[in-house]
């Protein structure tokens, strides 16, 4: 080798050394701020995320359950008797124009879906019947029927308790009827319980609602174009968020009311392709499902690990008494409260019993779960059923999706980047009514909290998450907590509206809006 070679050899060899060097540094710096804020945030998290005492059944997800059971029960199964008129107020039957808010009852739907619906369906399904069998997809069902008198109960709250504002803006949600609602029956506490709510949907929103998000829609870029910096993803993603949010709530309608009905139409459309050619297999899933439900089919845990998985799925898909939908919901136009519980009680149905249910079938009958011929129970390996490839969540939903359409792994991809990226709009939107709640209205104020949002993008594409993402769903859940219980105080306020409007409903006092 020359002398001139050395020399040019001998600085690209220290830069390398150096280089090698700041990367394992930086590795250290990302493990040591991942240990750090898992040492702090673990035990909210294992609080929250905690089995029942005696069982494990995740305590969060019986409060959940049992909640909805109380507002199906305490409300006369609202969700079935008011279903047609749900239909009626979502196509516009009785909307006035004039009525205050800001967006149409399909548009309130449109954006509160766009948060719930996305991997949770894709990808949570999956887990489910991987750990639970076909018969976790039953519980769902269930859970996700029960959740329909959770969303009825919060919303109605979220638009009588709103602020009403002389620009025609709105603002709503739990941070408001729990604040007024207790200050109106003369209960202690209202403000505080406000308080943490807010904090606990800011917490959600930059966290599960955002850096999640960007993460998986990242992590499906690369599996389609090859590995690239996730900062790019980042950017891309919030330039396009920045320019939706920034437009307000109206603005945010106007895409997810386009979006929303885009991505189901496609992913629906493309399981009924796949369940109309195996057409003959549609009763045998069905039975699977059932007997499954109560049996277990011999997968890990039997009856009762089908039952966990199917509440929890369910849960974590629709956000049923979560309360982010009732902030959503609250921008409606309406003078009727109950109007918008009436269509709110819609989206655990599309959400969790339709698409969740169209993905759980397409599993069933692709052939991806691995059966024992001899004794017809599903084979189980550490604890989940095994699978062709061993593929699971996202990866076996694919996988058997593709087993009928060979090129649908890159529709997904492209659903799962329309998903993350509405589910994003939507939670920007949550977490700015809570950021307003605790600092004020005004524009300087949401500018403020929409540019963090946007960094958290970035930060969210490129990062590892690890226990930042477990802290953000532990805060989801807590805003559940919060939201429960003053549902509890509060659902009376609902029931007198129910019987007002039904009663005007029947007398005919309530007509058909005609132009």
């Amino acid at each position: 080798m020359s002398f001139s070679k050395v020399l040019l050899a001998a600085p690209l060899a220290i830069a390398a050394t150096a280089g090698s060097a700041l990367a394992q540094e930086a590795m250290t710096l990302d493990q040591r701020v991942n240990e750090t804020f898992a040492s702090l945030t673990g035990p909210f998290v294992n609080l929250i995320f905690a089995p029942f005492p005696g069982t494990s059944f995740p305590w969060i997800v019986m409060w959940l359950v049992v909640a909805a059971t109380v507002f199906t029960l305490y409300f006369g199964f609202v969700q079935f008797r008011y279903f047609k008129h749900a239909i009626s107020l979502v196509k516009g039957d009785y909307s006035d124009p004039k009525d205050a808010g800001e967006v149409s009852h399909f548009q309130a739907l449109a954006t509160a879906l766009s948060g719930t619906v996305g991997l949770g369906n894709i990808a949570g399904v999956a887990v489910a019947i991987g750990i639970g069998g076909p018969g976790a997809t039953f519980w769902m069902i269930l859970a996700g029927l029960l959740g329909m008198a959770s969303k009825f109960t919060e919303c109605t709250l979220g638009v009588k308790y709103r602020n009403e504002y002389p620009d025609g803006t709105v603002s709503g949600g739990p941070m408001y009827y729990i604040s007024k609602g207790f200050k109106e029956l003369g209960l202690p506490g209202g403000k505080v319980l406000a308080v943490m709510f807010s904090i606990f949907c800011i917490l959600g929103a930059l966290g599960g609602g955002n850096m999640f998000q960007a993460n998986q829609a990242h992590a499906q870029l690369t599996g389609i174009f090859g590995e690239f910096p996730g900062w790019i993803t980042g950017i891309v993603f919030a330039v396009i968020v920045f320019a939706v949010i920034a437009g307000g709530v109206k603005s945010i309608a106007r895409v997810t009311e386009k979006v929303v009905p885009f991505m189901a139409l496609m992913y629906v459309g493309a399981a009924l392709i796949i369940l109309v050619i195996n057409y003959d297999l549609i009763g045998w899933a069905f039975g699977q499902i059932f007997e499954g439900a109560f049996t277990g089919l011999g997968v890990a845990g039997g009856f009762v690990g089908a039952l966990i998985q199917g509440f929890k799925r369910a849960a974590f898909s629709n956000e049923a008494g979560v309360g982010s939908a009732a902030i959503a919901h609250s921008a409606v136009r309406t003078n009727e409260p109950i109007t918008e519980g009436f269509v709110s009680l819609l989206e655990p149905l599309i959400d969790t019993v339709v698409i969740c249910t169209m993905t759980a079938l397409v599993i069933i009958i692709s052939g991806q779960l691995l059966i024992d011929q001899e004794t017809g129970l599903y084979m189980v390996e550490g604890g989940k059923i095994a699978t062709v490839g061993g593929t699971s969540g996202v990866g076996l939903t694919s996988a058997a999706f593709a087993s009928g359409i060979s090129w649908f792994p890159y529709v997904l991809a492209v659903a799962v980047i329309l998903f993350a990226f509405s589910t994003m709009i939507s939670w920007s939107y949550y977490g700015l009514k809570s950021w307003t709640y605790l600092f004020g209205e005004g524009k300087t104020t949401e500018l403020v909290f929409k540019i963090i949002f946007c960094i958290f993008i970035v930060i969210g594409a490129a990062a590892s998450l690890g226990p930042v993402i477990d802290f953000s769903d532990a805060a989801i859940f807590a805003m559940a907590v919060v939201n429960i219980f003053a549902l509890y105080f509060l659902m009376k306020v609902v029931k007198a509206e129910l019987v007002s409007y039904t009663t005007r409903l029947k007398s005919g006092e309530i007509k058909k809006f005609t132009q």
